[in-house]
């Protein structure tokens, strides 16, 4: 866990409510999207891996349509499920991550049910997800937010990006340890509409290369911004980006 002050994690709070009421602002509330069951979740998180929504959804529906059940999946060949999920790219890690998540599930459970997750205390669902091979911080979280809305932040590409361009997270802390920063740093009814306004923030604004700067509502809460008045955005842009992959 990165050491901060009692004084910095106050103002970092601060920064976070003000971050959240700006994208508010601007983007709106989410409001909560239909859940999927917690299995489907967790699949359609593995596909997600890498790719787009797009394509992610591609291969989540085929694999629904190929198989009428996740018992089905489990007992298919693997290149069966490889052929079926191959528009969400990948496929040959996912296929074998998707039906080894199952096995561990059926084994470990006695059927492929994740509703224990529910009453786990947090901290043991995290880790009880994260055993399986393909799910990390990021894929625990997002099942845990989206499919029981349990107080945990996922960090994608895009909130890591712009949470620590903003300052919230330090330069040398990683997506890993971000995730416990965001969750103790904001109150947890606000970590679904950051979650999603972030990434909405990334894919319109905040681009990993040549970001649209002085169109952001973020511009005088943010270190990135502030530091490239006087270095020159474009340069600092650049820089981050390289430094970024």
């Amino acid at each position: 866990m990165e050491f901060m002050s009692d004084e910095i994690r106050e103002q970092r709070a601060q920064a976070y409510r003000i971050v959240y009421l700006k994208l508010i602002e601007c983007y709106g509330r989410p409001t909560w999207r239909q859940h999927l069951p917690p299995v489907d979740e967790l699949v359609n998180t593995i596909l997600s891996q890498s790719t787009s929504d797009i394509n992610r959804d591609k291969g989540f529906y085929a694999l629904k349509k190929r198989f009428p059940d996740w018992e089905s999946v489990l007992n298919a060949s693997e290149d069966e499920v490889i052929d079926a999920i191959h528009p969400a790219g990948l496929a040959n890690q996912k296929g074998p991550r998707i039906q080894a998540a199952l096995r561990t599930i059926n084994e470990q459970r006695g059927a492929l049910d994740l509703g224990f997750l529910a009453e786990l205390p947090l901290a043991e669902a995290k880790s009880w997800l994260m055993q399986m091979k393909g799910v990390g911080p990021k894929t625990a979280a997002i099942v845990l937010l989206f499919a029981f809305e349990r107080p945990v932040f996922p960090v994608d590409t895009h909130v890591y990006r712009i949470t620590r361009r903003l300052g919230l997270i330090s330069p040398g802390v990683s997506a890993e340890k971000a995730h416990s920063i965001l969750e103790e740093m904001g109150e947890s009814e606000t970590f679904y509409p950051m979650h999603l306004n972030l990434i909405r923030h990334g894919r319109e604004i905040c681009h990993a290369r040549n970001p649209k700067c002085l169109e952001c509502p973020l511009q005088e809460d943010c270190n990135f911004f502030l530091a490239g008045r006087t270095a020159g955005t474009l340069g600092v842009a650049r820089k981050e980006a390289n430094n970024l992959g």
